[in-house]
């Protein structure tokens, strides 16, 4: 595998077209990866493969590119979005990073009763998607939609696509977490018994879910609630988890 700079340019891709680098990618290339005039760089856009290039031109205010010819064919990512609580700002980056190396197609923030931040800054997210990209060999960029209540996201839901969320509460009021009746099955079983399909993961905040969102996620015909196991996982664990036995049972790790 190339050990040459990857970068993603969102702009078309021709032969020897010159494509000029913003100051932060001109110093990545430049500055952090030492790289100079006539070294590779490899780019991709999320719609024309990746391109393998050269620095024509290494000013250090703006650096330029020239490209050579595409190296790999366009490909894209199983059909999963992943909703989820934000929870505190270094957590949040490291959800959006991770979901965008394992390969989630979209990311939907959403706000529960229990959420602890209802701030996110969507420029935030798609640089470290991108960054994120770039190490990963992936070949475009996840959206990200902007945050929304959980209670209307539902209300607009395809039902053709089914909705995972992970319940590690009973149904026991009066028990910790809800005692052991009304548990949800593991996750990789309930996976196995559903046809293939487009899917989205659902993460809820540090406390867990209110019992009145409980009841409305398990009367939805296309909701299905899945465990995690025996412990309580924090969020961000709880979302490289879900994802992970996503794609080991129905991703492009199978």
């Amino acid at each position: 595998m190339s050990t040459d700079p990857r970068l993603f340019l969102d702009c078309p891709f021709a032969p020897a077209a010159r494509l000029p680098l913003s100051r932060e990618d001109t110093h990545y290339v430049l500055n952090v990866m030492r790289r100079g005039e006539g070294d590779g760089v490899r780019v991709f856009n999320g719609r024309d493969g990746e391109w393998s290039a050269r620095i024509a031109d290494a000013h250090r205010k703006g650096a330029i590119l020239e490209l050579v010819a595409q190296t790999r064919p366009q490909s894209g990512v199983p059909d999963l979005w992943l909703l989820f609580a934000p929870v505190k700002r270094q957590k949040t980056d490291l959800i959006v990073e991770k979901a965008t190396e394992l390969g989630v197609r979209e990311i939907h923030p959403v706000t529960t009763r229990r959420t602890q931040s209802d701030r996110i800054k969507p420029e935030r997210f798609h640089i470290l998607a991108k960054e994120a990209a770039e190490q990963t060999e992936r070949l475009d960029l996840p959206a990200i939609a902007p945050i929304e209540r959980l209670e209307r996201v539902l209300d607009g839901w395809d039902p053709a696509r089914l909705l995972y969320y992970c319940d590690e509460a009973g149904d026991e009021a009066d028990a910790a977490w809800g005692g052991q009746a009304g548990r949800a099955a593991p996750m990789l079983d309930v996976l196995r018994a559903d046809p293939a399909g487009p899917a989205a993961l659902l993460i809820g905040p540090e406390g867990g879910f209110s019992p009145e969102e409980r009841t409305r996620l398990r009367q939805l015909d296309f909701v299905r609630a899945v465990s995690l196991g025996p412990r309580i996982l924090r969020a961000e664990t709880a979302v490289i988890a879900a994802l992970a036995l996503w794609q080991a049972g129905r991703g492009d790790w199978a």
